[in-house]
């Protein structure tokens, strides 16, 4: 094999391997199923399945705890029974929201 041809191999596969790390370090924390919703408003900072933002890319990205256009899924049905600090009525919600003022 001569040296340009196993230089390009190699830096083929680099480029492969670094594509597929930055794939699955942007996928959801865990996929949707039908019994999960999104629930903004509830992940604390760094710990939200997707939607962060602008400035932000996806999942892992919110800046602050309980930001309420930063959504988590948790089980279907239990969003608005979540408590969320920043909330205008205190729980979870199923829609991005404006955060009320501390």
């Amino acid at each position: 094999m001569s040296q340009t041809l196993a230089t390009q191999t190699t830096a083929a596969a680099l480029a492969l391997a670094l594509g597929a790390a930055l794939t699955l370090a942007h996928a959801p924390a865990q996929a949707q199923g039908a019994d999960k919703e999104k629930c903004y408003g509830v992940a604390m900072k760094g710990k939200n399945d997707c939607a962060a933002g602008a400035g932000t890319t996806c999942a892992g990205t919110s800046t602050r705890d309980f930001q309420g256009n930063a959504w988590k899924y948790v089980a279907k049905g239990t969003c608005e029974k979540t408590a969320s600090t920043t909330s205008p009525n205190g729980m979870g919600q199923t829609k991005e929201f404006k955060e009320k003022k501390a």
